[in-house]
């Protein structure tokens, strides 16, 4: 049995949508580990976000690896150790805080375990910073405040609206940022060329392991880069349509345990 790289992604993947592990995909995940494959969660989220997660399928026991910010930080999650990173320019990141007052949306970044922002908080912001289990602050000298490593900004803005924001920031900064949407209400702004599929493709060289022992598994846009990149790429019933367009495999719906049928497939063989 030759060993693998299992991706998961968390929202509409790795968890239902109760936001839980159901015990069968524990199991299934707990057993793919036990037989030496590695897993690695590959998620948007800030690495606060990711740890409850983390801890759930025991990512430290088996030497896991977490993928935060859509790759933009790898993490060792046994050691800590920071295995790679990407981050922002600050002076484009205070450019786009500056579209986003005339633009009228939202924008937050990450400090530590806090969610802030330099607008008014919505609804997008607060559910971001709860499912992630994370404090959210509005900082009132914003520009000033982001002095310090950035991996991701996130804008938030009802979807008519967010598609035209995505267009408008491509337009302007994209040789500069890599920038789209995780959901309708997300824009994500991303250091350039850094994805889910870039930055697996560090791990795996990291790890002395080949695209082809990588199977990547997720349902959003920001999953579409390591499902085509993958060996074997896999989307979830519930996925957006363009993701199981491009997919080798499409599996049941993170409500029906679609992971347990993906491990039995491709990970537990001979």
């Amino acid at each position: 049995m030759s060993k693998k790289l299992l991706a998961l992604d968390i929202d509409g993947t790795l968890t239902n949508t109760q936001k839980d592990i159901t015990p069968a995909t524990l199991e299934k995940i707990i057993e793919a580990q036990e037989k030496g494959h590695i897993v690695a969660i590959a998620s948007g989220r800030p690495l606060p976000g990711i740890r409850k997660i983390a801890d759930t399928i025991e990512l430290d026991r088996f030497g896991g690896y977490v993928l935060a910010f859509n790759g933009g930080r790898i993490v060792d999650y046994s050691t800590g150790e920071v295995v790679y990173q990407a981050v922002l320019d600050n002076d484009v990141v205070r450019d786009i805080y500056d579209y986003c007052l005339k633009a009228g949306c939202g924008m937050v970044t990450y400090d530590g375990d806090r969610v802030i922002t330099g607008t008014d908080i919505d609804g997008y912001m607060t559910f971001e910073a709860s499912i992630n289990h994370m404090e959210i602050m509005r900082i009132d000298n914003f520009r000033e405040y982001i002095d310090f490593p950035l991996n991701k900004c996130l804008l938030t803005a009802d979807p008519d609206k967010a598609e035209k924001i995505e267009q408008e920031l491509a337009e302007k900064f994209g040789d500069q940022l890599n920038i789209f949407r995780s959901e309708p209400y997300f824009v994500e702004i991303m250091p350039p060329n850094v994805h889910k599929a870039t930055s697996l493709e560090k791990l795996l060289e990291a790890l002395d392991m080949d695209r082809k022992d990588l199977v990547a598994c997720g349902d959003g846009y920001n999953d579409l880069t390591m499902i085509e990149y993958a060996g074997v790429g896999v989307a979830m019933a519930n996925a957006q349509d363009i993701v199981k367009e491009h997919a080798d495999y499409i599996t049941l719906s993170n409500d029906e345990d679609g992971l347990v049928p993906v491990v039995d497939k491709f990970i537990l063989v001979d």
